[in-house]
Formats: structure tokens, C-alpha cells, sequence
């Protein structure tokens, strides 16, 4: 139960962030707003290796999600980003890998 906890404690930025999503039409503003999230969030709690997790996740996931989206098997309404996606894709991808990076950790414990 106390693993369960702290998985979901360390998944709230992520879950605001899609919160977010319907409640903020502008991308940009949007953006704005998970750049503030990711730094308060690694603010109040930053561990080993968060960085690399989110710059991979950041950039791994936004090719990959551009050749899946080029596919024309996805499509986004909000394309801010090369025309294809919206930009703040990438830094939901980037928290997503951190949130899920430190859920094995506390598995692992």
C-alpha cells in the first residue's frame, strides 16, 4: 500500500499536466505551464538520473510519435509542433519516462 502511494504521489505532475490538456486551448500557454510544473516538480524532488530520463524521453518519444503520426494512422487536432503534433507532446513524453523511471524504483525497494 505504501508503494502504491508514493507511485501515485510521484505521477501527480503527469496527471495535472493531462489534466490540463482540455482546460488550456493554447499550446504555447500550455507549454508554458508544463515547463512550470517539470520545474517545480524537480524542484522539490529531484533524483539520480531524472534529467537523462526526461531529455530521452523528450526526444526518443517525439520522433518516434513524428513516424507514427506521418503514418496517418494517428492524427492530432493540435499540430503546433512540425505541423504533426502538439508542442507540448514532448515534455508530457519526458515527465511520463521520469514518473515511470522512479515507480520501478520504488518497485524495486
Amino acid at each position: 500500500m505504501k508503494k502504491t502511494f508514493w507511485i501515485v504521489v510521484n505521477s501527480i505532475p503527469v496527471l495535472l499536466m493531462i489534466g490540463a490538456i482540455p482546460l488550456v486551448p493554447n499550446d504555447y500557454i500550455l507549454t508554458g505551464m508544463y515547463i512550470a510544473v517539470i520545474l517545480a516538480s524537480l524542484a522539490l524532488k529531484r533524483e539520480s538520473n531524472d534529467m537523462l530520463f526526461f531529455v530521452s524521453g523528450f526526444f526518443i518519444m517525439t520522433v518516434f510519435e513524428y513516424l507514427f503520426v506521418s503514418t496517418k494512422v494517428e492524427t492530432f487536432e493540435r499540430n503546433s509542433l512540425f505541423g504533426a503534433m502538439p508542442l507540448w507532446l514532448p515534455f508530457l513524453w519526458g515527465s511520463g519516462f521520469v514518473a515511470i523511471k522512479r515507480a520501478i524504483k520504488i518497485l524495486e525497494n
